[in-house]
């Protein structure tokens, strides 16, 4: 490295020694707008403002990590403070020099009129308080006293409320700059007297450029496709791209720059190229080469956690294809992937793909909470080979309402019927049919007839649905009952919803129509259960005053009568005269 200024309007000083080594991230940090990237909407605001002379007594910059917000608050601080390189600058300017002696304390951040501070660590009212205390006082070589308080929203309570009416009516001389990734800690009062800027995620294509900038800086022609990895891992991240690619120039050997398989390698990520592959044979419904693929990948080193976040990723990606196919020309993915990824999203249907990223959402989480990642992921590989192409909802719903049972509901490795003229014999084995007459398709059930609380119960009888029977016998006290209504009471602690809803369920379906009910709060005839015991018990209050009866129990003082049988009514075993006889 040399003396001379970056290229790139960087902080690059030169390089001394291998103890003097900076990280690209510290290295490389913008020091005017011009350098910062991805920010523009801000920028252009910054730059209008400073301009009128319309420049806010505070700021907050909020957005994820590593986007710009600690370097925009001391290219702000510098704009605020340079006197341009003759020392004749008196008013604020969008463009510091960089070179006077304001601009160069600051990014040294010796400046005693420049003060930072990590909210994270000095959270107290005390803190506030030196603060509060300062501005009272003139800077004392500076424009402007700058406060530059960052993660401002891990302060306590006290101290927002020790900084609202200072923040709300500063002196002249002071400016504030808060920056947070968590703007929504932040109370409102204070976000209402700041000027608010929101720092976008930077785009793969700005990054991949601000990257092989850097690279060739370092002296490494990075490929792009090595590039666009690091893009991608990085998420919008400035700080992180850089951190990824200051590890993968490391990794290189002999001064060679890293390939896109030594990222890969390094972040323990699959190629795409092959999760592509897997999505592509999974979609298709093709267990066996899925689950093949997918642990040839995790021999190769692969996390299956991370395979699953890369699918989760392209069912996004193929999702914006369908609706938006100039989604395609997103930076990050090569022209080969843009091309399997058009055919892939073309194929597939929006269901598929709403269902893809549901079973994979789903299977995300519970690989994380597996034992062995890659068991729930094989398992997780499987559920969706077998769910890709199950029938749309909608289809899948005509058909049962066509048929009574969707065709195309049926399940993919059913056994076929069989075909070329052969029939199953008792003992598994084809023989040939002759003179056989093709088994017709079962006939379609009709619409039943329900005439009378009775037949209702017959019918529920007959179709062994006995529990609900039951309920019914024991609950319900008829009013009325007319061909698609039914009137009644029921009896106390009934669970009415439930048995109601049996009702219409089973009424529906053997009727083809739906049947109202018509609940009242008293009323009706004794249930079925209510009048047999009614019988049962008159039955036994009449026989218990038969002469014979009274003398029995008489005779055996403390006996009752438990139960009256016709004996017309009793079958002997196995038809036995005798035991008939008995009876």
């Amino acid at each position: 490295m040399t003396d001379e200024p970056s290229l790139l309007g960087l902080d690059a000083p030169p390089q001394r020694s291998a103890e003097a080594y900076r990280v690209l991230a510290r290295k490389y940090r913008p020091q005017t707008f011009d350098s910062l990237i991805g920010q523009d909407a801000m920028v252009r605001t910054l730059g209008n403002a400073f301009a009128s002379k319309r420049i806010a007594h505070a700021f907050m910059l909020t957005g994820v990590r590593g986007v710009g917000k600690t370097t925009t608050a001391r290219i702000v601080a510098r704009a605020l403070n340079c006197i341009g390189a003759d020392g004749k600058r008196t008013e604020p300017t969008i463009q510091p020099c960089g070179v006077c002696g304001p601009c160069l304390a600051i990014t040294e951040s010796r400046h005693p009129d420049v003060f930072e501070m990590d909210a994270a660590s000095r959270t107290g009212i005390d803190d506030i308080r030196e603060i509060i205390d300062g501005t009272r006082y003139l800077p004392a070589e500076a424009r402007y006293k700058v406060y530059i308080i960052d993660e401002v929203h891990m302060l306590s309570k006290n101290a927002f409320n020790g900084l609202l009416k200072t923040l709300e009516e500063p002196p002249p001389h002071v400016k504030f700059i808060f920056a947070t990734t968590e703007i929504r800690k932040v109370p409102v009062t204070v976000l209402s007297r700041c000027q608010r800027f929101d720092l976008r995620r930077i785009s793969s294509e700005a990054l991949i450029a601000h990257l092989k900038g850097i690279a060739t800086e370092e002296g490494f022609d990075v490929p792009d496709d090595a590039l666009a990895i690091v893009a991608r891992a990085a998420e919008g991240s400035a700080r992180d791209a850089l951190s990824i690619l200051d590890q993968a120039l490391a990794l290189a050997e002999d001064g060679a720059p890293p390939t896109s398989e030594t990222v890969r390698a390094m972040l323990g990520l699959a190629d795409r190229g092959r999760v592509l592959d897997l999505y592509d044979l999974t979609m298709k419904g093709d267990a066996t080469a899925a689950l093949t693929e997918l642990r040839s990948q995790y021999d190769a080193g692969a996390d299956p956690i991370a395979v699953l976040q890369d699918m989760l990723e392209l069912t996004h990606w193929l999702t914006r294809l369908k609706i938006a196919p100039e989604a395609a020309k997103d930076a990050s993915a090569s022209p080969a992937e843009r091309d399997q990824g058009l055919a892939i999203a073309a194929r597939l249907t929006m269901q598929t793909l709403t269902r893809a990223w549901t079973l994979l959402l789903k299977s995300l989480g519970e690989t994380r909470d597996a034992p062995l990642a890659i068991q729930a992921a094989e398992m997780a590989i499987a559920r969706l080979c077998f769910a890709a192409d199950l029938p749309p909802l909608d289809r899948l719903v005509a058909d049962i309402e066509k048929n009574g049972a969707g065709s195309s509901a049926a399940p993919r490795n059913a056994a076929p019927p069989p075909s070329g003229g052969a029939r199953a014999t008792a003992d598994g084995r084809g023989a040939p049919a002759r003179n056989e007459a093709r088994p017709q398709p079962e006939a379609q059930p009709t619409a039943a007839s329900i005439p009378s609380f009775e037949a209702l119960l017959k019918r529920l009888e007959e179709e062994d649905d006995l529990i609900l029977k039951a309920k019914v016998e024991k609950s319900v006290r008829l009013v009325s009952f007319a061909d698609g209504r039914i009137a009644a009471a029921f009896a106390p602690g009934a669970n009415t919803k439930e048995i109601v809803s049996g009702l219409q369920d089973r009424l529906k379906t053997w009727t083809g129509k739906t049947w109202f009910f018509d609940l009242r709060e008293s009323g009706g005839v004794p249930s079925v259960s209510e009048a047999r015991e009614t019988a049962r018990e008159t039955t036994l209050n009449t026989i218990s005053q038969h002469p014979l009866v009274k003398a029995a129990l008489e005779t055996f003082p403390g006996a009752k009568i438990i139960d009256v049988t016709d004996p017309e009514t009793v079958e002997a075993p196995d038809g036995d005269p005798d035991m008939m006889e008995d009876a």
